[in-house]
């Protein structure tokens, strides 16, 4: 950014003497309070609020389990969450793409609850079915610790 000038023309912010003159003032001053306004409230949710870092690891997928012919994909997943508060915990999603052998590829999410130091999570799937792809997502913030 060096080098570049910015400025700013609010038409009617200011038309000459006096504390009103007409409503080029109000919208400009209107629109100027809002923009303070809102850097405001974004600065103060982020004082507020720190994320874990979710990883994942020792994902399996089992094989065909009889009776039901179902099979398990699992993982662990690993929660950082030294800038939260002691004992916090949370929500995440996991978001897969399932592949089906006698259907259309699937998109779906699932829901979890984070907490440190891990989590173990899994989902079942037909025997037909497989994980093409997954990710973390949705990660709900914490208290920041002190």
């Amino acid at each position: 950014m060096s080098g570049q000038k910015f400025s700013f023309n609010f038409p009617g912010l200011y038309s000459g003497p006096g504390l009103y003159s007409g409503p080029g003032l109000y919208s400009g001053t209107a629109f100027l309070i809002a923009v303070l306004a809102f850097g405001y409230a974004t600065q103060a949710m982020g004082d507020d609020a720190c994320a874990p870092t979710l990883a994942m690891s020792d994902v399996h997928f089992t094989e065909m389990q009889p009776p039901r012919l179902s099979r398990t994909w699992s993982a662990v997943v690993a929660v950082d969450a030294s800038r939260c508060a002691a004992k916090a915990t949370g929500t995440f999603e996991i978001v897969f793409v399932r592949e089906k052998e006698t259907g259309p590829d699937l998109e779906f999410r699932e829901r979890f609850v984070w907490r440190a130091p891990s989590v173990k999570v899994q989902v079942d799937f037909a025997a037909d079915e497989a994980v093409q792809s997954y990710r973390i997502d949705n990660v709900t913030a914490c208290d920041c610790g002190g």
